[in-house]
């Protein structure tokens, strides 16, 4: 992969399994700046994610809706649950 994007950048499947790759690369490389690096903590990290993740929009003043489903929002959770606690 050339370029890691962003969740902003995530807009189909294709795009979500580029993404993906760059997190695989992100936590080989980087690791240690991810706050969940096991698979349990990631996992409970990604679903009280998953829970708050409209509050994330609205404080950003995005107009999307975290309650349907999209390769954005899945990108979006993903991403916050290496650094959400």
């Amino acid at each position: 992969m050339s370029k890691n994007i962003t969740p902003a950048d995530v807009n189909d499947r294709d795009s979500f399994i580029k993404f993906v790759l760059g997190l695989k690369k992100d936590l080989e490389t980087k690791g240690n700046s991810w706050e969940n690096i096991d698979l349990a903590s990631f996992l409970d990290a990604l679903a009280s994610y998953a829970e708050d993740i409209q509050g994330y929009y609205d404080n950003l003043d995005l107009s999307i809706n975290a309650n349907t489903a999209s390769w954005r929002v899945f990108a979006d959770m993903l991403k916050g649950a290496t650094i959400y606690e």
